[in-house]
């Protein structure tokens, strides 16, 4: 695994970061080392991991963005980027990564994202010098009610009520999604691509220390579920950062999708074990039916693209959010001054009080469009946004922010959404040696999802991103829980393109500030001239509503009287982000966001 030779090579030169409470470079790699090493493997190697790691992990805690040529994989956790770069590396494509690093992210990192869980892909096939969008999703059982986080009086439940427990599952959609990329644009076999993820499952992997942590801090939650906490804290104990972890249940569960497919997760015993785990979930059982499963589909949308600067910014439009958000905040800035930076308060308020226009047209607009119209040309037209604009004209903050009225030809009569997105999720960036291009993020919703561990993987909570009312004042809510409906997402996976060629893959986890945190890089990339590594390590100042967070122990966190002084509450906060970038042009330059435990690599 990442075994010893790692840390004899890290030295001095990869000295652990802590932020918002976990560990990652050297750090990670010491606990890591102490995996269990595959079959027939040297002491301190794994399938020749062990020196491009090292040399991943130097550049960035060193600051600087791994550089390539031929192709470069960006991801969360180690074990996956190695898995999705030894499929590279033999000459299988971006959609043969993305398999790979998504069974592999589904072991190692169980509380962010897995088979469980849903995801959004966004495609650049460099044959066609095509994007397009995968839309993998999780959907509302068919035998939901608008009162499905409701009380028995109408009152919305409490956000952990709703979640822990069988009521907050959707249909999961991430393995369709991955045996969908890989028919369209795969050409290595299937079963080999899982392959290193089922080994590894069977021989264990070391607990890193930022799961090690999450563990520990939602232990009572994870308690809720025999087979959940069996498996997180054996014996009662949560684990803890260096343990070997196996997880049989999971190496099963993936042997049999190598051999037969999605299907046979959405089919079969594995289908009818998570139903029978949502359903019986003790105290808050859900509604999902193995008819749900058997139906699901993965739809292919058009990218949703944004002008911004020369380029054009493109992404996953609706049931997500996030293309829409980013677009909306850099189209609004289009003509804005930006150049005195990130430590200015007048650039702060700009992009600040464009990120709160942009959420207010969200939070009225923006849901499935299969079930709601949503008016997509409107909300990014220029005409709109130069109108929106003029609002930042000011000195000072926003003193109050409601949703515009673009330009439609359906009726706009709708209320506020007041649905909550906390932060989780991981994001895969992925250029292959052909050109390909994926910009993946995947999810279980919250922290653990529902809390429910069944057949080796976590079941997401993905419904509680619905509103948890329908209605306002007899006004109807976009994002209201309706039977198949795909909830809101800020997940926003994005591919941004200059002269019709890709020359950035961006995208990181963290709730809705997902929309904040990826606006902000590639404005850090585009404006500021920051590399890839710059940019992801660049403190944050993120708002959504009002409030200005700012990211606590780093250079944004000076900003905090400054912009009291402008008019906003201010708080700061922990603000882990996951971005994982990759910029494109006469070579490949890949970045990791430093407050997680992934890195990139290329050759």
């Amino acid at each position: 695994m990442l075994a010893q030779h790692i840390v004899k090579h890290i030295g001095r030169t990869c000295a652990a970061i802590a932020i918002g409470g976990f560990v990652s470079g050297a750090a990670f790699a010491q606990q890591a080392a102490d995996s269990v090493a595959p079959e027939g493997a040297s002491q301190g190697s794994f399938t020749g991991m062990s020196p491009q790691i090292t040399a991943a992990f130097e550049a960035k805690d060193s600051g600087k963005p791994v550089i390539a040529r031929n192709w470069m994989v960006a991801a969360a956790n180690p074990h996956a980027v190695q898995a999705g770069a030894d499929v590279l590396a033999r000459g299988g494509t971006a959609a043969d990564a993305l398999v790979a690093v998504q069974a592999m992210l589904g072991l190692v990192e169980p509380q962010s994202s897995g088979l469980g869980g849903g995801a959004f892909l966004v495609w650049y096939d460099a044959a066609s010098g095509r994007l397009t969008t995968l839309d993998g999703r999780e959907t509302a059982p068919l035998a939901v009610t608008p009162q499905l986080f409701q009380d028995d009086e109408g009152v919305p439940l409490g956000f952990f009520d709703a979640v822990v427990g069988g009521r907050s599952v959707g249909t999961p959609g991430t393995p369709a999604l991955m045996a969908a990329a890989h028919e369209k644009w795969g050409n290595q076999p299937w079963a080999e691509l899982l392959a290193p993820s089922v080994a590894l499952a069977e021989k264990g992997f070391a607990v890193s220390p930022r799961l090690a942590g999450l563990v520990a801090d939602d232990a009572e939650r994870l308690a809720t579920s025999a087979t959940t906490a069996d498996y997180f804290m054996p014996n009662g104990v949560p684990v803890q950062a260096g343990d070997t972890l196996k997880n049989p249940d999971y190496a099963r569960t993936v042997a049999a999708l190598a051999e037969r497919g999605a299907d046979a997760f959405y089919t079969g015993d594995i289908a009818r074990d998570i139903v029978a785990t949502v359903q019986g979930a003790k105290g808050n059982p859900g509604v999902l039916s193995e008819v749900d499963l058997s139906i699901y589909r993965v739809k292919e949308r058009d990218a949703l693209c944004a002008p911004y600067h020369g380029h054009e910014v493109c992404g996953m439009g609706p049931p997500s959010s996030g293309a829409l958000a980013v677009g909306q905040i850099l189209g609004l800035l289009e003509n804005a001054d930006l150049s005195a930076g990130p430590a200015d308060a007048d650039v702060l308020r700009l992009i600040g009080d464009a990120s709160r226009l942009a959420f207010a047209d969200r939070g009225r607009y923006v849901a499935d469009t299969d079930y709601v119209p949503v008016p997509l040309t409107g909300m990014l037209d220029p005409s709109y946004l130069a109108e929106r604009a003029k609002l930042l004209q000011g000195d000072d903050a926003l003193p109050e922010v409601t949703a515009g009225a673009p330009a439609f030809d359906h009726a706009l009569n709708f209320a506020d959404d007041i649905s909550i997105e906390l932060p989780s999720t991981s994001h895969v960036s992925i250029v292959d040696s052909m050109g390909n291009v994926a910009s993946m993020t995947t999810t279980i919703e919250n922290g653990f999802g529902s809390r429910l561990m069944v057949r080796g993987f976590l079941l997401n909570n993905e419904l509680t991103d619905f509103s948890f009312r329908s209605h306002t004042d007899g006004v109807p809510i976009a994002n209201r829980v309706e039977p198949g409906k795909r909830p809101r997402s800020s997940m926003a996976p994005t591919i941004v393109m200059k002269d019709g060629a890709p020359v950035l893959a961006v995208g990181s986890p963290g709730g809705s500030r997902i929309i904040g945190y990826v606006a902000g890089a590639i404005i850090a990339h585009l404006d500021w001239g920051m590399d890839v590594q710059q940019a992801a390590a660049l403190p944050h100042a993120i708002n959504r509503f009002g409030p200005y967070d700012l990211e606590e122990g780093t250079d944004a966190a000076a900003m905090a009287d400054a912009l009291t002084g402008l008019g906003y509450e201010v708080n700061t906060r922990a603000l882990t982000s996951g971005l994982h970038m990759i910029s494109i042009g006469d070579d490949l330059r890949g970045g990791a966001d430093p407050r997680r435990e992934g890195i990139a690599l290329g050759e």
